[in-house]
């Protein structure tokens, strides 16, 4: 579920392949972490620090998109992404509740994570519906969002993520007592991320490890376990079928922590969902396969 593989959260890798293979012929499109290199360009930032929720924003197009980030990121994991992708939106990418500057949520339900990214959204686009984009333990947010505040989603775009923890029989309590023996080991988050982020990867993603840690390094120890102690409730596959707009999951073949069985599971549930796999990348999706990805969410942003 995206925080290692000290429990294993995903099929064994001859698995996992298995059930790729089985599920090609249902793939609308498949792309490779090799394709294209990705020409970094020079993007001014804006970092808003606000309360209850800071973010990181880029652009100046009418239209808005908003990226909520994985378990072990922030609002600085997005640089591929506001790099491509600020001259079609704005882009605004939060530090969750809890991580960077934003204050935490007062519980930790899906609920509570929702309602502040939606008031977020209302904040950043007052008169007009965004585009939410969401990774792992984010794009379990964005389908809570969607569900509830469906006046306030254009088109949602999911990476890396699940319809529910424990697809695979993991127990809950073994999961996040495993998080927490290792981040008592390491001593902060910071000080596990490389670790942990390495574990994550796929076979070329090594790279990209150093510029995750950066964004792991700014999450608060109390805001990381209260997101570990609430993605364990994860189960969005009753309000799935209610989401009706325009649905992008992509996924990575290569990725352990949410299969492609996982995001298939998300398309066969929705009524206007897509899947995309990109070949060779792990769960680091965003920053694995930079073009890959930003090529399908533009395709996706453009296709309404």
């Amino acid at each position: 579920m995206g925080f290692g593989r000290s429990v294993a959260t995903g099929p064994t890798p001859s698995a996992q392949s298995a059930k790729r293979d089985s599920r090609v012929a249902g793939v609308n499109g498949v792309d490779s972490v090799r394709g294209c290199p990705y020409v970094s360009v020079v993007t001014d930032y804006l970092d808003v620090d606000e309360q209850p929720t800071g973010w990181r924003e880029a652009g100046s197009a009418s239209e808005v998109a908003v990226f909520l980030h994985g378990l072990g990121a922030s609002r600085i994991a997005w640089r591929p992404q506001f790099e491509a992708l600020s001259a079609e939106r704005r882009i605004v990418a939060w530090d969750a509740p809890g991580y960077g500057v934003s204050a935490p949520v007062a519980e930790t339900t899906f609920a509570a994570y929702a309602q502040r990214a939606a008031a977020l959204i209302r904040s950043v686009s007052p008169d007009a519906p965004v585009d939410l984009v969401g990774l792992s333990f984010g794009g379990m947010i964005a389908q809570y969002t969607a569900a509830r505040y469906p006046e306030l989603i254009r088109s949602l775009t999911l990476l890396c993520t699940s319809p529910a923890f424990g697809l695979d029989g993991t127990d809950p309590q073994q999961w996040r007592d495993a998080r927490l023996s290792g981040l008592e080991h390491f001593g902060s988050p910071g000080a596990a991320a490389p670790a942990i982020l390495g574990s994550l990867v796929g076979p070329h993603g090594a790279h990209v490890v150093p510029e995750a840690v950066e964004a792991m390094k700014r999450v608060p120890m109390q805001g990381l376990l209260d997101a570990i102690t609430t993605i364990t409730t994860h189960d969005t596959r009753a309000i799935l079928p209610t989401i009706d707009v325009p649905t992008l999951v992509l996924v990575g073949s290569a990725d352990d922590e949410t299969p492609i069985a996982y995001a298939q599971a998300i398309v066969d549930l929705m009524p206007d969902a897509r899947l995309h796999m990109i070949d060779g990348a792990g769960h680091l999706l965003n920053l694995e396969a930079p073009y890959a990805v930003n090529e399908a969410v533009l395709a996706q942003w453009r296709s309404r």
